[in-house]
């Protein structure tokens, strides 16, 4: 087992981080609209998140040399530092999104039997239509039933109140947090890997507490339900996992990638072939039309599959098609104006390719092929925020058979950490430089307190 000292230095330097983004967030973090505070707040603030950004990602990769070294700590363990690292950004305000200002209005709409799918928050009016992003006022909502059903549970139970919604939305996404972390070391053992290592890459990454924590989105309820399905896949069969897989799939479409798991976990858990694929899909059937019948939202979730992505997002097939389009407009052509959706619809074609050769000629274990899926899905799709890596990322960390796997996997963590103003929106040059102060902040502090400790105290041995 991990040495008590150095866990206990990992649990502290990770709290501290937290604490610095909860305590930056309160002024530069995706503040209601009439709470935005002075710029020099919030330029302090901004640099009060990044220095926490930076002090966490060291407390998470120094927990990971612990995790891989020769004792590493155990998966209980873990769980107790993601608890700690988690509780001071219960009660922060939204960080790096705004999202979560569109779910409440979202859920309102479900509550008030408004037609979430056909119209947008626009439609509700208020206060709380005003927090939502402008892009997505006149837009319909792109979730399924079994995540407007909670959401408009709990507007009737907050009635409104935009504290009391935050809060309830943020106690949602824990859930799912804490449901992807139970699942996390049980898939481990089943893929044959490590069960610490897994919780450490798939649930304590930065990410994770960054945007599924602090930012509150529904991805952490989608991959917690998940998690579950494919255990009950193997476990108690097909139709009981299928049931669980759908309903995260009814949360956000791309986990219905995992009823293909759903069905090879079954065969090979001594399941006919026939009789699963039939159970699974009268499972997911079932669990479709009551999930949609007791949310009373209809079957529009459907067509608003097709909800417009951010006209300037940084999705690989989205730059592209805006390079392509730039390029024809400089060549004086008419078909600039289809550039973007071609690429599109290359990088959904792409991503079919991509899937069938996982499943059909890579042939890797149920749950890494799934995670390989669902990261194709998020980089070749028209869109892409950092969270949208942990998709594939929370099964990659309880299946990938390799270290090199798991090492390039840190890296991109690493990296996405950084890309996300706390705000929300598009970064400034001046936000920029704040943003470089508070990382380099965090570097200067970590080197001293490194230097401080390679000083032998008088009295005791060096």
């Amino acid at each position: 087992m991990a040495s008590p000292v150095d866990l206990r230095r990992c649990r502290s330097l990770g709290l501290a981080g937290t604490a610095a983004l909860a305590l930056g967030g309160e002024t530069a973090g995706a503040l209601p609209v009439r709470d935005l505070p002075a710029p020099a707040q919030a330029g302090l603030g901004l640099v009060g998140v990044y220095f926490g950004v930076v002090l966490l990602t060291a407390a998470w990769v120094l927990l990971g040399r612990l995790v891989r070294g020769p004792r590493p700590p155990a998966p209980r363990d873990l769980l107790l530092v993601l608890a700690v690292w988690a509780a001071p950004l219960l009660l922060a305000p939204p960080l790096f999104s705004r999202d979560v200002y569109s779910y409440l209005a979202q859920g309102a709409m479900a509550d008030a039997h408004l037609d979430v799918y056909g119209q947008g928050p626009a439609r509700l009016g208020g206060p709380l239509a005003d927090e939502v992003a402008p892009m997505w006022r006149h837009t319909g909502a792109p979730y399924g039933p079994a995540f407007l059903a909670p959401a408009s549970v709990l507007s009737g139970l907050t009635r409104g109140e935009l504290p009391a919604g935050l809060l309830g939305m943020r106690l949602l996404a824990l859930f799912g947090v804490a449901l992807m972390a139970a699942a996390l070391p049980r898939l481990a053992r089943l893929s044959g890997a490590d069960p610490a290592a897994a919780l450490w890459l798939g649930a304590l990454n930065p990410l994770v507490l960054l945007h599924l924590v602090a930012g509150a989105h529904n991805d952490a309820l989608m991959l917690g339900l998940l998690g579950l399905g494919l255990l009950a896949a193997r476990g108690l069969g097909p139709a009981p996992g299928a049931v669980l897989v759908t309903l995260a799939g009814l949360v956000k479409a791309p986990a219905a990638l995992g009823l293909l798991a759903v069905v090879i976990l079954a065969v090979r858990a001594g399941r006919r072939p026939l009789p699963a694929v039939l159970a699974t899909a009268a499972a997911c059937a079932a669990t479709t039309v009551a999930a949609t019948a007791l949310a009373g939202t209809g079957y529009g979730w459907i067509a608003a599959l097709s909800t417009p992505v951010s006209p300037r997002n940084w999705a690989l097939t989205s730059l592209l098609g805006r390079a392509t389009g730039a390029l024809l407009t400089h060549l004086g052509s008419g078909l600039a104006p289809l550039a973007v959706p071609v690429w599109h619809l290359a990088g959904l074609a792409a991503t079919a390719g991509a899937v069938l050769l996982i499943w059909l000629r890579a042939r890797p274990g149920p749950v890494y092929a799934l995670g390989l899926s669902l990261l194709a899905v998020a980089v070749l799709g028209p869109a892409i925020r950092p969270w949208y890596v942990l998709w594939g990322l929370f099964l990659i960390a309880a299946g990938a058979p390799d270290t090199p796997v798991r090492r390039r996997a840190a890296v991109l963590v690493g990296v996405l950490a950084l890309a996300v103003l706390p705000s929300g929106g598009p970064a400034q040059p001046g936000q920029l430089v704040l943003a470089v102060c508070g990382g380099v902040l965090g570097v200067v502090v970590l080197w001293q307190a490194h230097q401080a400790a390679r000083v032998p105290v008088p009295g005791r041995t060096a």
